[in-house]
């Protein structure tokens, strides 16, 4: 009997422990997927360099694990959206759609809770990047799909992800603030000369092939020194910033203004005949006048323009030499006015 007892003690002994292997390899076995799926994701954020990149390759990676319509990363000061989705058509708009709208709460929903929105299931998470706080760049992700909720495995493998994600996430926005502090003029907030040097080509290669018309505005701020020269520096750069400010709010997206140096600015206006050009300089002429800064010695800050428009003939360096031209008759002839080349 005792033998009997003993045996089946065994047996219920080894069935446990055979139970309890077969847990801990099938642990071991979702480790080991777990790992191969982490080194998957570091791959594919290690060949995106900028966030836009980064968040399509984190929405490929993420695809097969948990299914989703759309992936955004939107900064909370709002700088910054991005967004990939995997809709098309009226479903496509309808997603876009519903991510604004959930953007416009942003301050809601950030603990990575699922909820409805429409017909979509909606969960957001907050991101915050830097060791002091207080400088900390935020943002928010979020993840949009159509349908059905985010099941609690689901979001583990997404709170896990997020991990991964939070320093590549970093290196992308310093480097993208780099490159953008890179082309921007740092006193006036303007496109810098690399960007000129970067865009001008294809503006002139598109104006040649589909015969558009574009035209060049060299602009050259009359009597800057003096403010310089009297008033000292900050006062001159107090006066680079608002002709800037009074500059931006009078052109396009579509047109390309640039600070050159010093108090030389430049403004290609694509899709722009020499008529319309000079009706627009006119404007910015009234509007820098209109700002009645002083240069300190009875004269007051004013802009002289020289206008040219493009042709198929012209190199891109004549042009703006043709243009440098006419803003020197714009300053010879009484200054604070609009030249146009002749002919």
């Amino acid at each position: 009997m005792n033998t009997a007892v003993s045996l089946a003690d065994r047996e219920n002994i080894g069935s446990i422990n055979l139970d309890h292997l077969m847990v801990e390899l099938d642990r071991y076995r979702r480790q080991s997927e777990w790992l191969k799926q982490v080194n998957e994701l570091h791959a594919r954020l290690a060949g995106a360099t900028d966030l836009q990149g980064m968040i399509e390759a984190f929405s490929v990676w993420l695809t097969p694990l948990v299914g989703h319509d759309l992936i955004a990363y939107r900064s909370l000061d709002r700088s910054r959206v991005h967004i990939i989705c995997s809709c098309h058509g009226p479903d496509r708009r309808l997603a876009m759609q519903t991510a604004e709208e959930v953007f416009e709460k942003i301050d809601c929903q950030l603990d990575g809770t699922c909820c409805e929105w429409g017909p979509f299931f909606v969960q957001q998470w907050q991101m915050s990047f830097g060791v002091d706080t207080a400088a900390a760049q935020q943002g928010c992700l979020m993840l949009l799909r159509r349908g059905t909720c985010i099941e609690a495995e689901e979001a583990q493998i997404l709170r896990d992800a997020l991990e991964i994600l939070g320093e590549p996430m970093q290196r992308a926005l310093m480097y993208e603030d780099l490159f953008a502090q890179a082309r921007r003029d740092m006193l006036t907030g303007l496109d810098n000369r690399r960007v000129f040097e970067e865009r001008i080509g294809p503006m002139l290669e598109t104006a040649r092939r589909y015969a558009r018309p574009i035209t060049l505005a060299s602009m050259d701020l009359d009597h800057f020194k003096q403010i310089n020269d009297t008033l000292g520096h900050a006062a001159g750069d107090n006066a680079l910033q608002m002709v800037a400010k009074a500059l931006t709010g009078m052109v396009r997206n579509s047109d390309l203004l640039v600070r050159m140096g010093g108090d030389e600015f430049v403004l290609v206006l694509p899709d722009t005949a020499i008529d319309a050009a000079r009706l627009l300089a006119e404007r910015l002429c009234s509007a820098v006048d209109g700002l009645d800064l002083n240069a300190g010695d009875g004269s007051k800050l004013g802009v002289s323009i020289g206008l040219v428009q493009w042709n198929p003939e012209m190199s891109k360096d004549e042009w703006l030499q043709r243009a440098d031209e006419v803003l020197y008759q714009a300053k010879k002839t009484g200054r604070c006015r609009v030249c146009v080349e002749e002919g």
